[in-house]
């Protein structure tokens, strides 16, 4: 269980702090709008109507205390902004912080941000793979290169086993599970047997998986 600041409630916002309630993580939530801190109060172990660039405001939380600060102000830019370097100038541990444009992104990287997050671009991003592919499924992109991605079942696949296949060596992906209806099995062996109505993990360079999604789908 970690100890999270989150600061900007608007849809992101409030959508992060269900998640990370629902992760039994201890959460204080900042907004300056009270009828969107009242919203999140049964998610929260406190929410307060503040305005975050309020450098006295911010350090009476003695932010430092906090494991991860998240910046989910996207509206205001400024503010987001001002937000972030006056919590690095306070000595957070950690700040992830929303950007809505790849401009943005470099501000707050350059202004204290650990780590930025890009939804309306990551969004995008899985939108565009998942419908140019009827075998694509699900995808997490881990860097520039390499992903996760959950694929159908190739047909020439099903009623074969992961070794007899030669996955790893032929494409060049790794197996990390088998979603059998509904349930996720991670204890791949090469006897594991593949079925035609299961879906599967894959780990690999996106060139790879690309490739062996093209050639499923001819």
């Amino acid at each position: 269980m970690k100890s999270i600041l989150l600061i900007g409630l608007g849809c992101y916002g409030r959508h992060v702090a269900r998640k990370l309630h629902a992760m039994h993580h201890e959460i204080m939530a900042v907004d300056k709008n009270e009828e969107l801190v009242n919203e999140v109060l049964p998610y929260t172990n406190s929410a307060l109507i503040a305005d975050s660039t309020d450098g006295h405001f911010l350090e009476s939380l003695g932010v430092r205390n906090f494991d991860a600060c998240i910046v989910a102000i996207g509206d205001d830019f400024q503010s987001s902004l001002e937000t972030t370097l006056r919590l690095r100038e306070l000595g957070a541990k950690y700040i992830v912080a929303r950007a809505s444009s790849s401009i943005h992104e470099k501000f707050l990287l350059r202004n204290g941000a650990d780590e930025v997050v890009y939804p309306e671009k990551q969004l995008a991003l899985w939108t565009a793979i998942r419908c140019g592919s009827d075998y694509l499924l699900d995808y997490f992109e881990l860097s520039k290169n390499y992903a996760i991605y959950e694929i159908a079942m190739p047909e020439i696949w099903a009623g074969h086993t992961v070794g007899n296949l030669d996955i790893r060596r032929i494409h060049h992906v790794n197996v990390l599970g088998i979603k059998h209806e509904g349930s996720l099995d991670v204890e791949i062996t090469p006897k594991t047997l593949l079925q035609a109505e299961d879906s599967i993990l894959l780990l690999g360079a996106q060139e790879a998986v690309k490739k062996l999604i093209d050639d499923g789908e001819r």
